[in-house]
């Protein structure tokens, strides 16, 4: 009896590994080979989510999703884009230009939140129950440049991100890629990165593991 007690206490331990075992990515910039019904899987692999619950309350007391919108993510979501709208070649390339730009001036994430209180899930509250930091495993941690309240998420919202619902507020979240000395807010030898809200209520992470760049497939162009 007690042996089949390990064993399927072995078997449920072994299948929590396997459910929390998160997707590598890969911050490599360079062209990409993707179309449109590429989006929902690209999507997909840039997008955590997490909750706070209070153990001893039962309460749930921060709900998060956030999609970083990296430069793997930025031509996904350009090419879908420029599908949908059934944009001419040379506005395709004007959007994948822009996007791509901004790419290397910010880190820029889009995340859907839902507190047990709505009012703590206003991040731009003058007395905000959650700041929120972008961290990597080498001990950065910047503060978001700018954090914009997206008050009415429309069709685009709710189509390209569709973990958004009326619950959740919406925001846009912006970090420096470079500080002031010129040092990469993100270590060029990071392991990984993460989201890191935390507050009075407690602290929770978003972390998305980075790939070493030895082991990236080689593009197919």
């Amino acid at each position: 009896m007690f042996e089949r007690h390990v064993s399927v206490a072995a078997i449920a331990l072994s299948a929590l590994a396997m459910s929390c075992a998160r997707e590598t990515v890969s911050l490599e910039q360079g062209p990409r080979e993707y179309v449109a019904t590429d989006y929902e899987t690209v999507l997909k692999r840039w997008t955590r989510s997490d909750d706070l619950i209070r153990v001893n309350k039962l309460d749930n007391v921060l709900s998060v999703t956030a999609t970083y919108e990296s430069w793997d993510f930025r031509w996904a979501y350009a090419i879908r884009y420029a599908e949908d709208y059934r944009l001419t070649v040379d506005q395709r390339k004007q959007l994948l230009e822009r996007s791509l730009f901004e790419s290397k001036e910010q880190h820029v994430f889009y995340a859907a939140l839902y507190g047990s209180r709505h009012k703590w899930s206003d991040l731009k509250a003058e007395q905000a129950a959650w700041i929120v930091r972008l961290i990597d495993d080498r001990g950065n941690e910047t503060a978001p440049s700018e954090i914009e309240s997206i008050k009415r998420p429309g069709a685009i919202e709710r189509t390209y991100f569709p973990y958004t619902n009326p619950w959740r507020r919406a925001y846009r979240i912006r970090f420096p890629s470079h500080r002031a000395d010129g040092r990469p807010t993100i270590s060029n030898g990071a392991r990984w990165l993460g989201l890191r809200f935390a507050g009075a209520q407690g602290n929770q992470e978003l972390v998305w593991q980075i790939r070493p760049e030895a082991e990236d497939e080689p593009a197919d162009f």
